[in-house]
């Protein structure tokens, strides 16, 4: 790698995973045809050509494809080098990159996110809010924010809270269409049913007495967990609901429980846990201190904290 700088690295894997000089120049802050310039500089310095350029697309050589491993590795060790240096400094600073439900979007997090600015101001938090399961090796985060049952994964884990899935309903749905009580009155009642990141269409109650396993059938669908309150919320039918965030709905009247001997369990009969995953590599200081920081709030708050 001699005589090629980290510029032209970043400028170099940027395109390939961009698929595109113009959305690479966008993301880098330069003018496509700077873009163009540094990697044909760099092509000149090899003495072979590293991409293979048409109106559509842009793709690796065979050369370009043995250069792109090296040159990605350099710039990881690059990062995780600063990461490093980072971390021995006593003020936390730099990018803390995220994802999370997106029931999170108007619930806890904000607050979190913005006392976390408060303390430490060279801290910035760049956050995606998504019902998919992302992964954060594949989309560069630092962690993954993920609800409901921890599914087998090679990312390691860190557990935040765990929480009971609850059904709930408006008061004007229960006086207008009754409150049932077991699981098998659900049949006769019109669910709103979160179809991301899967759709299950078996339900698995537990209550102190017993366990059972019912299918359901929705009468809607929504992808987010903001639309399934919002529904819920509107009267428009029975939905489950994180405890964590129907509690203040609960509390000031704006939802009641149904079904209210039991909660939806995992098939194992597991609650449910709110949980970061990442990969391999050690999180960064600034990382770590934000999702400790996530766990003492939620004790806090009184959150099941293990």
């Amino acid at each position: 790698m001699q005589g090629r700088t980290l510029w032209e690295l970043k400028v170099f894997c940027a395109v390939i995973e961009r698929h595109s000089f113009v959305t690479a120049a966008r993301m880098l802050g330069i003018s496509p045809s700077s873009a163009t310039r540094t990697v044909q500089a760099l092509e000149t310095q090899l003495g072979m050509a590293l991409l293979q350029r048409s109106q559509k697309r842009v793709a690796l050589t065979a050369a370009g494809d043995v250069y792109y491993d090296y040159a990605r590795r350099i710039l990881d060790m690059q990062a995780e080098a600063e990461e490093s240096l980072a971390d021995v400094q006593e003020t936390p600073k730099g990018w803390i990159r995220f994802s999370a439900p997106e029931i999170g979007s108007r619930h806890f997090f904000p607050a979190q996110i913005a006392r976390l600015a408060a303390r430490f101001p060279d801290v910035q938090i760049d956050v995606l809010y998504s019902d998919a399961l992302v992964d954060p090796i594949q989309e560069k985060l630092d962690f993954a924010i993920r609800g409901a049952f921890p599914a087998p994964s090679d990312l390691l884990g860190y557990p935040l809270w765990e929480y009971d899935r609850l059904l709930c309903a408006a008061p004007g749905y229960v006086e207008q269409w009754g409150s049932p009580a077991e699981p098998e009155h659900l049949a006769e009642h019109r669910l709103v049913q979160h179809i991301a990141p899967r759709i299950l269409k078996d339900w698995h109650f537990a209550s102190a007495q017993r366990t059972v396993r019912v299918h359901m059938r929705a009468a809607h669908r929504v992808n987010t967990g903001n639309g399934l309150l919002e529904l819920v919320l509107a009267g428009a039918g029975i939905g489950r609901v994180a405890s964590w965030v129907a509690a203040p709905y609960l509390q000031s009247g704006a939802l009641v429980r149904v079904c209210p001997a039991y909660v939806v369990v995992s098939a194992s009969g597991q609650p449910a846990q709110m949980h970061a995953v990442y990969g391999s590599r050690g999180l960064p200081k600034r990382t770590r201190m934000f999702l400790d920081a996530l766990r003492v709030a939620a004790r806090q708050q009184g959150f099941r904290v293990a």
